[in-house]
């Protein structure tokens, strides 16, 4: 079967489409017939092997599952002797355990982090859901109408999930991105937006009451400032260094301050999945998708995800039946 085929860390001219064996589901898999799948943060640091953490469970000189992609959205070709909640047919969608496999025509996985996908979706669209979806409720579930929410890295693939759930929530959101994505900013729902190439948003004292950090390279020590007492500061995504400062420190700062600061932890789960899904088949959230790609072009795509290009989720068509 086709395969997109990551054997180094490195920038997107390290993929390669090429032919690998068509895997064989276990007694509790189910084989997916890939049809979509989209590009989240993390697997612009899966490729690149940066920063630091992102080697921690790929492995260290090389990833050891040599296909990447995680966000899935297919249809059952098998399902192993164990497995009768699904059957062959059925329309599923998902993140993969290990955030790896989805670029290839098939991929076999347990089906516990698989959910049905609404008719009223398409595969493209359901596969823009799992991990931004999970990251954004989970981000934002204690917002209350009119709190003061800040997205850093608002525009990007996790961004428009954590803005169009914070508004949902009545919250008043302040996104921060590059300038050339202002309008697009407002268009998801944000009511005013940051150029960081021009302003730091660390430096509005007492002004939030929650911000999540996609994109972190501010210390704990600093980032604090900006909330309001009793606020929260949840980094999601950056840089190894600040993350690991954030989880030692964060919880000091937190006590001396009364705010809270750390990192936020999402575990893969089905729960959360289903829960994102139903406000976007109600269509109180909507998936924003900035491009789709063939398989073939999966450079293309990583390209324009490492240059933080994107307005919201770039996804990868993988076959059409």
């Amino acid at each position: 079967m086709r395969a997109v085929i990551q054997d180094r860390y490195g920038h997107p001219d390290v993929l390669r489409l090429g032919e690998i064996p068509e895997p064989v589901p276990a007694d509790d898999e189910v084989l997916l017939r890939v049809r979509a799948v989209s590009l989240n943060g993390s697997d612009r640091e899966n490729l690149m092997g940066s920063p630091a953490y992102a080697r921690w469970s790929n492995g260290l000189r090389r990833p050891r599952h040599p296909v990447p992609g995680s966000d899935v959205a297919g249809v059952v070709a098998a399902v192993g002797s164990a497995v009768t909640e699904y059957a062959v047919g059925d329309e599923l969608f998902g993140e993969l355990a290990g955030y790896r496999g989805g670029l290839a025509d098939f991929v076999c996985t347990r089906p516990t982090l698989l959910a049905r996908k609404p008719g009223g979706l398409s595969f493209a669209e359901a596969s823009t859901i799992p991990q931004a979806g999970g990251i954004a409720r989970r981000a934002t579930a204690d917002v209350r109408p009119g709190d003061r929410v800040l997205v850093n890295g608002a525009g990007g693939a996790g961004g428009v999930f954590v803005v169009a759930l914070a508004k949902h929530a009545g919250a008043e959101v302040t996104a921060v991105d590059s300038a050339d994505k202002r309008d697009f900013l407002h268009e998801i729902g944000a009511d005013r937006t940051i150029d960081f190439a021009t302003e730091d948003w660390a430096d509005e004292r007492d002004s939030f009451d929650l911000i999540v950090d996609l994109v972190a390279d501010r210390s704990p020590f600093r980032v604090h400032r900006a909330l309001r007492r009793g606020g929260r500061y949840a980094m999601v995504g950056g840089l190894a260094r600040i993350l690991m400062v954030t989880a030692v420190a964060g919880p000091l700062v937190g006590s001396a301050t009364g705010k809270r600061v750390g990192v936020l932890v999402v575990p893969q789960s089905r729960a959360e999945l289903e829960a994102v899904t139903a406000l976007v088949a109600q269509g109180d959230v909507t998936p924003r998708i900035d491009h789709t790609y063939r398989l073939r072009d999966a450079s293309a795509a990583f390209a324009r995800l490492v240059a933080g290009e994107s307005r919201g989720k770039l996804v990868l068509e993988v076959s059409e039946g």
